[in-house]
């Protein structure tokens, strides 16, 4: 099911960027007392309730008409009222209702959404709210989000605007869904179309020309798939329109229903900031990933062989040139030293089918169950091979480990002190979880609990 998104809107400089900051829990939009401060707009997953939503912080709808970057951020934001299912519109507490105010608050209501009021700036029940009643967008609400006065009662009515669970989506139960995601113009939709073997999806030369996740049912091998074609994640810089940012929401919850991500990136421009930050996206989301190398036919052509190598000699050259870009990827990717690599040609059709097969196998790992007699041997045996590590005269002792979860694996650990568990000796339990069960291309999930 999707996970429901909830909007902050208002004009400029109302407190939405510390409103948004107070509910994530930290630091992460630019507060400034300066008008259209936040130019572009930040999204983080927060627990509201016994729900999990993602809370949108958007630039103001209006304001500072004079500057053309504030007209662009105003697009955006217009363009978060489409995405959104809870509006939260917020206002000055101490300026009062001003004509910008009307003006959004007439927008909000032409939505048909749900939409919750919010006063800022204002600490105590004795501060007037009476005139904010005329926006008519029901009850007005007192918070302070610098002080964070009245912020339970605001998240509780934004937990129950939030529109019902609803039934998960019927599935088959051995189907694989494989979310491609990269950068603009890598060739995600060319790959889904050199695998379906017809134009299922548009494809152009233009970055951005899939705005929405778009779901294709398909078999392959006697096996279900679902293949989820998404628009391509853009540099923050680069979302000049509101389009291109909810086409990255967009892109989140298609990794949310996905089993793997596959991170398609463009080998004939080589690996980008970008690329890294899409990676980083699909390891967050906690999902199954495969890397697609694309456009290796370009490679290909662009560095020939001599005429007179042989047919050997032109392996080991491809070897070599497929070696040099894998050893560049995990230097600039560590984090995902898990993921497999396969090159692809979406004009050729080279790797498709190796690629499916590596989504296939993902999905079983990412979905595999392992006995709790199978976990405790294998974390014994890493235990003599690498000793624990201590802080002074206390060793790190594991009791018991079993595991709790699938999608991905999870395992917890009963420990003396999970204190005494350095990252680095962590990291090297979970890497032998995975040697040991061949959890490759899924993210493993590890906690430390005392006995």
């Amino acid at each position: 099911m999707p996970i429901p998104i909830v909007a902050i809107v208002g004009r400029t400089n109302v407190g939405k960027s510390t409103l948004f900051n107070r509910l994530v829990g930290h630091q992460l939009a630019v507060v400034d007392d300066r008008p259209g401060v936040t130019r572009d707009r930040l999204y983080a997953e927060v627990a509201i309730g016994s729900r999990i939503a993602i809370l949108v912080d958007t630039g103001g709808l209006v304001g500072a008409e004079s500057d053309e970057l504030i007209l662009q951020v105003s697009e955006q934001a217009a363009a978060a009222l489409q995405e959104a299912d809870v509006l939260v519109m917020m206002v000055d507490g101490l300026e009062g209702v001003t004509p910008a105010d009307h003006h959004v608050a007439d927008v909000v209501r032409k939505t048909g959404k749900p939409a919750i009021l919010v006063v800022n700036k204002l600490e105590n029940e004795a501060d007037p709210i009476h005139e904010f009643w005329e926006l008519a967008l029901g009850r007005p609400h007192r918070i302070s989000a610098r002080t964070g006065y009245g912020l339970q009662s605001l998240a509780e009515e934004i937990a129950e605007a939030l529109p019902p669970p609803g039934e998960p989506i019927e599935r088959p139960t051995d189907e694989v869904a494989v979310a491609l995601v990269g950068r603009p113009n890598v060739g995600k939709s060319a790959i889904i179309n050199a695998m379906l073997g017809e134009e299922r999806v548009i494809v152009s030369d233009t970055p951005g020309t899939t705005r929405d996740a778009v779901d294709i049912a398909v078999e392959y091998d006697d096996r279900p798939f679902r293949l989820i074609d998404t628009a391509g994640l853009r540099r923050y810089a680069h979302r000049a329109e509101g389009t291109e940012y909810y086409s990255s929401l967009r892109t989140i919850r298609a990794l949310q229903r996905a089993d793997v991500g596959v991170l398609v990136v463009d080998v004939s421009e080589g690996l980008t900031r970008q690329d890294e930050r899409v990676a980083g996206e699909i390891e967050k989301a906690n999902r199954g990933i495969v890397i697609a190398a694309n456009k290796w036919d370009v490679i290909q052509d662009a560095m020939p062989t001599p005429e007179d190598a042989t047919e050997g000699q032109a392996r080991r050259a491809e070897r070599t040139r497929r070696g040099d870009f894998e050893r560049i990827l995990r230097h600039r990717m560590p984090f995902l030293d898990y993921a497999p690599l396969h090159f692809t040609s979406a004009m050729t059709g080279e790797g498709l089918e190796e690629l499916l097969e590596a989504a296939s196998e993902v999905a079983e790992q990412f979905n595999r169950r392992i006995g709790t007699g199978e976990v405790n041997r294998v974390i014994q045996r890493a235990l003599m091979a690498h000793q624990p590590p201590a802080r002074g005269a206390r060793h790190l002792k594991v009791y018991y480990a079993t595991q709790v979860g699938t999608r991905p694996p999870s395992f917890v650990l009963k420990v003396n002190d999970p204190k005494l568990c350095h990252f680095s000796y962590e990291r090297f339990l979970r890497n032998r979880l995975r040697e040991e069960f061949g959890l490759y291309g899924v993210p493993i999930g590890m906690k430390l609990e005392p006995r």
